[in-house]
């Protein structure tokens, strides 16, 4: 017996589409303020931050300061004046920030590149540094 299916060929366009779209939405979402992967070690005097950048070199990368974080975004591509950004634009592809739980001496701030890694080194201040204190009787 041949049974007739009402099968609508654009539904299972727009289904497939919409599981397309999920996929493509959860893989953003995952990625999102998780790149570039940063490796972060810390100890009484200092924070050491490993931040792979494969393919990337120092003139490609903006690292800014702020007293309790560390921002590293790639540096916006030069665009024709053609159309001007807006403000609150952003011109990087990707942009991390790391928040810090103390504050650094940025005057001692160091950071390299060597081999697709860039390795910042933040000292604490002197008034995030820990102290002894000796007990009287």
């Amino acid at each position: 017996m041949n049974t007739l299916i009402n099968m609508n060929p654009w539904r299972f366009l727009d289904d497939l589409l919409d599981a397309d779209s999920r996929v493509f939405k959860s893989i953003r979402a995952r990625a999102a303020g998780r790149f570039p992967p940063v490796n972060v070690m810390m100890d009484d005097n200092a924070v050491l931050l490993d931040v792979e950048l494969p393919g990337k070199s120092a003139a490609d990368v903006e690292l800014t300061l702020e007293p309790q974080a560390v921002v590293i975004a790639d540096k916006p591509a030069e665009k024709p004046a053609e159309k001007p950004a807006e403000k609150d634009e952003c011109q990087c592809t990707w942009r991390r920030r790391i928040e810090l739980p103390f504050r650094v001496c940025a005057d001692k701030a160091n950071a390299k590149f060597v081999n697709g890694i860039l390795r910042i080194e933040l000292p604490k201040a002197d008034e995030a540094q820990k102290h002894r204190i000796a007990i009287g009787e």
